[in-house]
């Protein structure tokens, strides 16, 4: 089981928090996020625990980029503590069967075991320095890197390219041209 793309949702969560200002902008993240299913239920309680939720999840990636790896390790046992997984194999969809970290409990429950459990795995498998803020200033928004070679430092191909250009202009200013 590919845990990627739940630990995707972390992201989305910690780079979505304009859409935690009420119902419908959650609903919009739950949409893109692929988690949200017409009739499904939300609730303010599901907005205030994601906003707890992504204020835990911005510890957890601060941690990693800052190379603290005992402090990521130990934040995310405490939201899989919070947040345990109860595996339910699903079909839906014209797919075959496969697992789902968890079927039951409210969205924002649902959720949050996603985002931890794929966290804790991208973690486990492949390393705390997979978690990463990006480097192109002022943003700080969360990624994964996924890459064969470690070598993601930004969020976006947009924050790449404009450290590219602003390091490239520094250098020409430096060197008088």
């Amino acid at each position: 089981m590919d845990l990627t793309s739940y630990a995707e949702l972390a992201v989305l969560l910690i780079n979505s928090p304009d859409r935690l200002t009420g119902l419908d902008g959650l609903r919009s993240l739950l949409e893109e996020g692929r988690r949200y299913r017409p009739g499904c239920r939300i609730t303010r309680g599901d907005l205030d625990a994601l906003r707890d939720l992504r204020e835990e999840l911005v510890t957890v990636f601060a941690a990693a980029a800052g190379g603290d790896e005992q402090d990521v390790v130990d934040r995310l046992n405490s939201l899989l503590i919070q947040h345990p997984v109860q595996p339910q194999i699903s079909g839906h969809d014209g797919e075959r069967w496969h697992l789902h970290l968890t079927e039951g409990g409210r969205m924002a429950d649902q959720y949050a075991v996603g985002a931890v459990m794929g966290l804790a795995t991208i973690v486990t498998d492949l390393g705390v320095d997979r978690l990463g803020l990006c480097q192109a200033p002022p943003c700080r928004r969360a990624y994964l890197d996924t890459s064969s070679n470690r070598s993601r430092r930004y969020c976006s191909e947009r924050c790449a390219s404009r450290a590219n250009v602003a390091a490239y202009r520094a250098r020409k200013k430096v060197n008088g041209q």
